[in-house]
C-alpha cells in the first residue's frame, strides 16, 4: 500500500511540475510575446529551453528548504499526497481563471495544510513558512526596485545612442534577457517539486536501515545536515516535465502579464526580464522559494512606473495581490480538507 502510495505522489508530482510549466509559462515568455520580439509559438520553445538548462546549473538549497518544510519524520505518505492534489486543483482553477497565482505557495500551502491536519502545528518548521510567505510581498517589491534601477541605468547608459538602432539592439537582448529569466524560473520551480519528491522518499525510508536503502533512493546531505545530492531520475523528469508544461503555454495568464499591467516595448522588456532573473538567481542560492509570478509582475510594475506612475494599472496589481494573499491560506484549508477525506473513507 506505501509503495504504491509513494508511486502516485511521484506521478502527481510531475503531473503538479507540468502543470507548473504551463501555469508560469507567461511568467518567462510574456513580456518577449508583448513586444513581439518573438512569436507564441517561438517564445514558448525558447523558454522550455531554457527551463531544462537550468539542469546542473543550481545546488539544491530550494529542494533542501522544500523537503523540510514540515518535519517528516512525524507525518505519512498520505499527508504529501493530499497536499499536492490540493496545489494541483488550486493550481488548475486559478490557471481557467486567469489568475497569475503562486505555483510555489500552493505547493507549500498544501504541503503545510495536510501536515497540519494530520499532526498539529507542531509539525511545520514555521521559520520557513514564514520566510517563504514574507516573499509574497517581498518578491514583487525588490522585482520592482530592480527593474526600475536598471531601467534608469540603461537610459543613462544609452541616452545619446540612436533610438531606431537602440529599438533593434533591445529585440535582440531581450532574447538574452528572456533566457537568464527562464534558466531561473526552471531552476527554482522545478526544484520545488523535487523537493516534494525527496521529502516522499525520505517519509518512506524513514525506519529503514540507510545500509538497506536501493541506490534509486539515495539522499546524501552536508555534515551540516542539508540535503546535497538526490536521485538523478528525480532531477531529469522534473526538468523535463516543467519543460514540456512551458512548451504547452498558458496563454490566459500570458494575456494579463503581457498587456494588462503596462504595455512594454524591447526595452522595457530587456529591463523587466534582467530584474526578474537576478532575483530568481539571487533567492536560489540562498534557498528562498520565490513565486516567478511576483517576481516578473513587480518587474514589469517597475519598468511601467520608469514612463509614469498612472502608466502602471494599479486595479489590476490589486486583484494580483489579492489572489496571491489567499493563496497560501486556501491551499493549506483545501489539503486539510482532502486528508480529512482520506481519513474518512480509510486512507489516512
Amino acid at each position: 500500500m506505501d509503495f504504491t502510495l509513494l508511486i502516485a505522489i511521484v506521478v502527481l508530482a510531475l503531473i503538479f511540475d507540468l502543470i507548473n510549466g504551463f501555469h508560469d509559462a507567461a511568467n518567462s515568455i510574456a513580456t518577449v510575446v508583448s513586444t513581439k520580439v518573438l512569436t507564441p509559438l517561438q517564445a514558448v520553445i525558447w523558454a522550455a529551453f531554457f527551463n531544462f538548462a537550468a539542469y546542473g546549473i543550481f545546488e539544491l538549497h530550494i529542494v533542501d528548504t522544500i523537503a523540510k518544510v514540515v518535519n517528516t519524520d512525524l507525518i505519512n505518505l498520505q499527508v504529501i499526497l493530499a497536499g499536492i492534489i490540493a496545489a494541483i486543483i488550486w493550481n488548475l482553477i486559478t490557471w481557467y481563471l486567469g489568475i497569475p497565482s503562486s505555483s510555489s505557495h500552493t505547493l507549500v500551502g498544501g504541503f503545510a495544510g495536510a501536515a497540519i491536519a494530520y499532526a498539529g502545528w507542531g509539525v511545520v518548521h514555521s521559520d520557513k513558512i514564514l520566510k517563504i510567505a514574507a516573499f509574497i510581498f517581498l518578491a514583487p517589491l525588490i522585482g520592482m526596485f530592480l527593474s526600475y534601477f536598471i531601467s534608469v541605468l540603461l537610459m543613462w547608459i544609452f541616452k545619446k545612442f540612436n533610438p531606431f538602432r537602440l529599438k533593434r539592439w533591445f529585440r535582440i537582448g531581450q532574447l538574452f534577457s528572456s533566457a537568464l529569466l527562464s534558466l531561473g524560473h526552471g531552476g527554482n520551480d522545478a526544484q520545488k517539486v523535487m523537493g516534494i519528491i525527496t521529502a516522499s522518499l525520505l517519509v518512506y525510508f524513514k525506519a529503514a536501515d540507510p545500509a538497506n536503502i536501493p541506490s534509486w533512493a539515495q539522499i546524501t546531505v552536508t555534515q551540516a545536515g542539508k540535503i546535497h545530492t538526490i536521485p538523478l531520475w528525480i532531477v531529469i523528469s522534473c526538468y523535463t516535465a516543467i519543460s514540456a508544461g512551458t512548451l504547452m503555454g498558458g496563454w490566459r495568464i500570458i494575456k494579463t502579464m503581457g498587456s494588462k499591467i503596462t504595455k512594454l516595448t524591447p526595452f522595457e522588456g530587456v529591463a523587466a526580464d534582467s530584474a526578474g532573473a537576478i532575483l530568481l538567481f539571487g533567492t536560489e542560492a540562498f534557498g528562498i522559494p520565490v513565486s516567478t509570478t511576483h517576481t516578473i509582475t513587480g518587474a514589469i510594475m517597475g519598468v511601467g512606473i520608469t514612463k509614469r506612475v498612472s502608466a502602471v494599472h494599479w486595479g489590476v496589481t490589486r486583484s494580483l495581490l489579492f489572489a496571491w494573499i489567499l493563496t497560501i491560506p486556501v491551499s493549506m484549508l483545501l489539503a486539510a480538507l482532502i486528508y480529512w477525506i482520506f481519513k474518512i473513507v480509510g486512507l489516512g
